[in-house]
């Protein structure tokens, strides 16, 4: 097999990992886990995973401005974006939060044409706009706009931990370029549990691990060892053989493999509202993320 095939796979593998872990994550909460005590789990698990890994590179010395950088990075990226996203997940359904998380090459780019000066044309600009339109349609449609609707709710914390992990890429971009990834990682995922700890460690002794199941366990490592661990090192494999754009296009089957995994269990509809939310959102991603013609 070639090379490049190999690396589609790997890329479709991180897909499908992702579109899993929605269900999987929301099967733990709340009946066993709630958003607070499974987002330390993760983060705690993940440290640990990528320190041993990171045994098997040469130690580097991080700059001091870099690790400045980096622990802001992580507090957004590991922190306030697992919070976000877990708590959201637990109070909306994996397709809505599914749809939003496609919108984060819209959220990357006005981020970084306001950080780092990324050039943006009116054409990307038509893309912000169909794709904040489906994300606002998806975030307000059937709810009446009811701030104690759990389903708006968790779709705004959706929307809030989508804005953190974009504004982290960008932040941590020029940082994985001068270090091993692993190094940064390793930092990174610490830092977020230092920070992490103070706002969940009361919630886990209220944990009661001996309910868990047979497959209550093998979910939790799931979350830890695939959505966290795996799904990274895939990505980093097809990163060395594909470019970035096209890594980033298979973010668009998350949704469907969602909306697959839910009809399949015949657990929600794909709606109308969500079929026309989905529709603006792919068609911005696609207007940011196409090429420029020469």
């Amino acid at each position: 097999m070639k090379t490049l095939h190999k690396a589609h796979i790997a890329l479709l593998g991180t897909s499908l990992i992702f579109g899993a872990n929605y269900w999987v994550a929301k099967g733990l909460m709340p009946g066993f886990l709630d958003p607070y005590q499974l987002v330390l789990i993760r983060i705690a698990g993940a440290t640990v995973l990528f320190w041993l890994l990171g045994l098997s590179i040469k130690n580097e010395k991080i700059e001091r401005k870099d690790i400045q950088r980096i622990v802001f990075a992580a507090i957004l990226g590991t922190t306030i974006n697992q919070l976000f996203f877990f708590v959201g997940l637990n109070l909306t359904t994996p397709v809505d939060v599914s749809i939003i998380h496609v919108s984060n090459p819209i959220f990357v780019l006005i981020f970084a044409s306001i950080l780092i000066r990324e050039r943006v044309t009116f054409r990307k600009i038509g893309g912000i706009i169909l794709g904040a339109s489906g994300a606002l349609i998806l975030v307000v449609y059937g709810n009446h706009v009811d701030f104690g609707s759990d389903t708006f709710k968790g779709n705004l914390f959706a929307v809030c931990n989508m804005l953190a992990y974009a504004l982290y890429m960008v932040l941590i971009k020029p940082v994985m370029r001068k270090y091993h990834p692993f190094t940064v990682m390793k930092w990174v995922f610490l830092t977020g549990l230092i920070t992490t700890l103070p706002i969940t460690f009361s919630h886990i002794p209220d944990i009661s691990f001996s309910a868990f199941e047979t497959t209550t366990w093998l979910s939790l490592t799931y979350v830890i060892i695939a959505t966290t661990f795996g799904a990274y090192l895939l990505t980093i494999y097809a990163l060395k053989h594909v470019d970035a754009s096209t890594a980033s296009y298979y973010i668009y089957l998350q949704p469907l493999i969602v909306a697959i995994i839910a009809l399949w269990l015949g657990q929600q509809d794909f709606n109308l509202s969500k079929l026309l939310a989905a529709l603006l959102i792919f068609a911005g991603v696609f207007l940011v993320s196409r090429k420029e013609s020469k």
